[in-house]
């Protein structure tokens, strides 16, 4: 199924099936676990009614308990400590000052602290983790593996009750029937996993048909939830990852003629319903407004704020305002972790861009471009940036792939032995006599 896309190499020209290995000196497959075990720390405990009544209660401990495994794991794994270098991960961790600082005063509850434990034992769990990061499509491969999974619970659930997978709560969007997702969360892994397969074909790291599992069911399920972000995050982002191979890949440029041929014939025969799918059957007025994102956005900014509050914060909290999502991430970090916050992200954006640039044409630095351009693009309408998040876990594969490969041990080299010097024959025995 969907783990035959996440092959390497050679192996995949040679067999479609065989695409999972681990190479010498690659990380072990219980690093695949432990992302696993993130991922679902990740998914949240809100969203639609599922055929089965799953308490929040449950789900929180299932969700938190995952999170103490992975990071049990992780240090089972890495006993030794051993970790690499990471700007990414060294303002993540700055990043749990002004959310402490924030959250120290209980002015958001006993919860925003509980948010830091949490926020502190995933930023752990990724430094055990970076030992690993070596600059290959390993964690790339378990990105993959692992959404997939969620989204086929997702279509379990809409084969199983159709009705309760596109409520009409959600206007007819699709969402999670077996575990509560909401239609942007199963958007953007769709997207997600379909740009990366997508550069992974390119890269000849998998098949066609290995590929086509994964890319199709998934463009499915996207068009289903009417995710507009998502979609906008998977245009943009592949073309700017393909763009990055077109000088050193005839294949990036083969597909990137026939991206632009598809989209002219698209835009010109499909306008209307395309149109139609990017409205959502809302008004203009609605549109423009970003489904009343902009009311509390302005509502947000306007609130006075004390110098501490507007310095670190008001503590870590449910990216709420007024009792309405926030849904936008540097909105939500400003409100949370005040400017701080704000510089910080910023700088891991920024950094992780910036080296992304510097880096020469590779397909892991497209798929960190990918990775890096969607995230930026779906920070205006989804929070997440700051705390932990599906978006921290797409902006953790960027950094791996972006990682200096670990140099090979020098092997020493053999000392020559001394020449044999030659006795002559009449030397070799002693007479006596």
């Amino acid at each position: 199924m969907g783990a035959d896309v996440v092959g390497t190499g050679a192996d995949v020209a040679k067999t479609g099936a065989g695409v999972v290995g681990t190479g010498a000196g690659r990380a072990p497959r219980a690093v695949g676990t432990v992302w696993g075990l993130l991922v679902l720390n990740t998914l949240g405990s809100a969203g639609a009614r599922t055929i089965v009544p799953l308490p929040r209660s449950l789900i929180q401990m299932v969700t938190m308990g995952a999170l103490v495994a992975a990071f049990t794991l992780a240090l089972a794994l890495n006993l030794r400590l051993r970790v690499r270098p990471s700007a990414y991960l060294f303002l993540l961790t700055l990043l749990l000052v002004p959310s402490v600082i924030s959250s120290a005063d209980l002015q958001s509850g006993f919860g925003a602290l509980f948010r830091c434990a949490r926020l502190a034992l995933f930023v752990g769990t990724l430094w055990l983790l970076s030992r690993w990061w070596d600059g290959r499509e390993t964690f790339v491969r378990h990105h993959i593996r692992m959404y997939f999974a969620v989204l086929g619970s997702v279509a379990a659930g809409l084969a199983v009750s159709p009705g309760a997978a596109m409520p009409e709560l959600y206007g007819g969007r699709l969402v999670g029937a077996l575990w509560p997702l909401t239609p942007p969360q199963i958007g953007q892994y769709a997207a997600v996993i379909t740009g990366l397969t997508v550069l992974l074909l390119l890269g000849r790291r998998t098949d066609r048909l290995s590929a086509a599992v994964v890319v199709v069911p998934s463009l499915v399920l996207l068009a289903l939830t009417h995710t507009r972000t998502a979609t906008l995050g998977l245009l943009v982002g592949l073309a700017l990852a393909v763009g990055s191979l077109v000088l050193t890949s005839g294949a990036a440029r083969r597909f990137f003629a026939w991206a632009v041929l598809c989209a002219a014939v698209a835009a010109v025969g499909f306008g209307s319903a395309l149109q139609a799918w990017f409205l959502r059957g809302q008004s203009r007025e609605n549109f423009s407004s970003l489904t009343g994102r902009a009311k509390v956005w302005d509502a947000l900014l306007a609130a006075p704020r004390s110098v501490p509050e507007q310095l670190f914060g008001a503590g870590l909290g449910d990216k709420s305002f007024g009792g309405l999502p926030i849904d936008n991430s540097w909105l939500a970090v400003y409100h949370e972790q005040g400017l701080t916050g704000v510089a910080l992200v910023a700088g891991i954006v920024v950094v992780l861009g910036g080296v992304a640039l510097l880096r020469p044409p590779s397909l892991s630095r497209a798929c960190a471009v990918f990775l890096i351009s969607y995230c930026a693009i779906a920070s205006y309408t989804e929070a997440g940036l700051g705390d932990a998040s599906p978006y921290l876990l797409h902006l953790a594969v960027a950094a791996s792939l972006l990682a200096a490969p670990v140099p090979a041990a020098a092997t020493p080299l053999p000392v020559p032995a001394a020449p044999r010097r030659r006795v002559p024959r009449w030397a070799r025995t002693s007479e006596v006599t």
